[in-house]
């Protein structure tokens, strides 16, 4: 059976794990929802605030622009995430986790509208080491989606293909990127996203 994909922003699956988290919010009309729309797609794209919106048990997200200075503004594509996550972080990350964005889909139609784009692990933009500094490796994938269809939105987060980071230089990295790669494909990333993709959607 293909699998069912809600953009084309999202890879197909070939090894490692998938991970899905999802919310939906039905709105008392379609100008409801296309107002409503709006307000969800501005809080996905302010990467910044991600944990007000995810909780305190949440990482922190910091947008790093592609030469990396840290900005206070929407995601764009060829930015990167800087990520501070509960726990130790890597050597060459200088204590965080990064990616890079490296594609973005905006699409609006009569009866819907689909925002999302698609991170992929990448090394540090603020030091000189060319080494992944995340726990995933970079054939790892998370695409962020927000769409309405009627009067329906959902929020929805996807990771693919993911594995634990073993290209990681530093011995201490490469055992810490095992031990977190592995707890993010069991529980981790699964609980971070529908935390993320809940707090999007909140009403009130």
């Amino acid at each position: 059976m293909k699998e069912k994909k809600p953009s084309d922003i999202v890879p197909d699956q070939h090894t490692g794990k998938a991970i899905d988290a999802e919310s939906t919010v039905d709105l008392p009309s379609e100008e409801d929802a296309k107002a409503f729309f709006k307000t969800v797609k501005s809080r996905l794209q302010n990467v910044n605030e991600w944990k007000s919106y995810a909780g305190n048990l949440s990482a922190v997200f910091q947008l790093v622009d592609p030469q990396g200075t840290e900005v206070q503004r929407d995601v764009q594509k060829g930015d990167y995430f800087k990520i501070d996550i509960p726990g130790p972080g890597t050597k060459s990350g200088e204590g965080y986790d990064w990616v890079q964005v490296e594609d973005v889909e905006n699409d609006n139609t009569p009866n819907g509208d689909r925002f999302a784009f698609r991170v992929r692990p990448t090394d540090n933009p603020q030091s000189n080491e060319n080494d992944v500094a995340h726990f995933y490796s970079d054939q790892s994938t998370s695409s962020f989606v927000v769409e309405r269809n009627g009067n329906t939105i959902t929020a929805s987060i996807h990771d693919r293909n993911t594995k634990p980071n073993t290209s990681a230089e530093r011995t201490s990295d490469k055992i810490r990127d095992a031990v977190v790669g592995a707890a993010g494909v069991a529980s981790f990333s699964k609980i971070q996203w529908k935390k993320l993709t809940d707090g999007l959607l909140k009403t009130s």
